[in-house]
């Protein structure tokens, strides 16, 4: 480096890093005083140590950033997100967490009546079976979204303050939880408020912890999806036939979204191929690729719940895809 720059460069970061010092926090702002003073009222909180809290927290815009979807939705591609997702290096990884996990993941079908596969690909989706569990400090995730991230304040003020209920249910400073941009926390991703209505001692120890105890996690995920209403021995999807995808019926039926409300032959009528089907409520989910023909499937109720986890087809259609080949490639 040119000896005559390093002084500039030098003082230049050190300037950066003063600003960002300088640069007020939350603790400041009139939103936060009354959430602050809502916390306080209802839950008991001490408004000092809370305003305490928020002075630490700073502006993040690789919060906002990573959350902001896309500013073209067309440009999203089913292929190219299963391909992140179902593919033989995490496959591979996934048998070696079902060997490894083997009992506990027999426990937690035999009590909760969910597959071993959907539970090993929910954690193999969510975090690499443990590999990326998340870099961000929770609470200073959460006040982001909460307060500059109107689209979805109010859930995320909502998760803020289950966050806060959390720390303080387990004795814990709230600023030692790592998530997620979006406050997700442990091997399952699931947010504060998840985890005070979800999570489970599957370990019995005494205590919940979804960052060390993988047995926890797995038990935290049946019970998730036994509780958003899993049906053991029912199926996820079966694949449809759309031979026009622009059709006011097709496009009447996407529209309904992806709740099961309509039985197979209802939609044979509005020519929709369902050759197979169980009589059973289904939805036709559409899982489009740009510059490729769409995917259709029928979505039955396992599918539905699987959107409860995370409210994406694509997300419902990869753990079904991954689980699937786990499966296949089982010894």
């Amino acid at each position: 480096m040119n000896r005559l720059l390093a002084p500039i460069i030098l003082l230049t970061l050190t300037a950066l890093a003063r600003s960002a010092l300088a640069e007020p926090g939350y603790a400041e702002r009139e939103d936060v005083h009354a959430f602050i003073a809502d916390m306080s009222e209802r839950h008991g909180f001490d408004a000092e140590r809370l305003r305490a809290q928020f002075r630490k927290a700073r502006p993040n815009p690789a919060v906002i950033k990573a959350i902001t979807p896309p500013a073209d939705p067309g440009s999203r591609s089913w292929q190219a997100y299963r391909a992140r997702f179902v593919e033989p290096a995490r496959i591979a990884r996934g048998l070696d967490f079902r060997t490894r996990h083997a009992a506990t993941l027999a426990r937690a079908e035999t009590r909760f009546g969910v597959p071993e596969d959907i539970i090993v690909a929910i954690i193999g989706i969510e975090t690499y079976f443990g590999r990326h569990r998340g870099r961000f400090d929770a609470f200073g995730a959460l006040t982001n979204l909460a307060f500059d991230y109107p689209p979805r304040a109010a859930l995320f003020r909502g998760e803020l303050e289950a966050l806060l209920l959390l720390a303080r249910d387990e004795g814990r400073d709230p600023w030692k939880y790592k998530s997620s941009y979006a406050g997700a926390i442990g091997l399952p991703q699931f947010l504060p408020s998840s985890i005070r209505r979800w999570a489970v001692d599957f370990d019995d120890s005494g205590r919940i912890d979804l960052v060390a105890s993988v047995d926890d996690a797995i038990g935290s995920v049946a019970h998730f999806l036994a509780e958003h209403g899993w049906r053991d021995g029912e199926p996820i999807a079966l694949p449809a036939k759309v031979s026009d995808g622009d059709t006011p019926d097709v496009q009447a039926l996407l529209a309904e979204g992806i709740r099961p409300a309509r039985p197979p032959a209802e939609l044979a009528a509005r020519g929709i191929a369902t050759d197979g089907a169980p009589e059973l409520p289904a939805a036709l989910i559409d899982l489009p690729t740009p510059g490729a023909d769409t995917e259709y499937r029928l979505g039955f109720n396992n599918f539905y719940v699987i959107t409860r986890y995370n409210r994406s087809s694509f997300y419902a259609a990869a753990v079904m895809d991954l689980a699937e080949a786990l499966r296949a490639a089982r010894p």
